[in-house]
């Protein structure tokens, strides 16, 4: 009899207004502001402005050229230290 009972009974449909009182309503939140995008503008128009430095050529303010005095390092450490020398 409980057997027959079991299969005899059938679950009730829900209704599209039952879940209503139960569950909130989902309002996606809006995205924060950015303090980033009030100087944007201000900040692109800076960037344009900028002059492009490449390397290896002069710029405005006149740099002395530096000797490279790498060699003179190598003759004065041959002449301190000859080859045949023991260590």
């Amino acid at each position: 009899m409980y057997l027959k009972e079991l299969r005899a009974y059938k679950v009730p449909q829900p209704k599209p207004n039952d879940a209503e009182g139960h569950v909130q309503k989902f309002t996606a939140p809006l995205p924060p502001k950015s303090l980033e995008e009030t100087n944007l503008a201000s900040e692109m128009k800076a960037y344009e402005e900028q002059q492009v430095e490449i390397e290896g050529q002069a710029s405005t303010e006149e740099v002395p050229e530096q000797k490279d005095d790498y060699f003179e390092d190598l003759k004065q450490f041959d002449e301190d230290h000859p080859e045949g020398a023991a260590h």
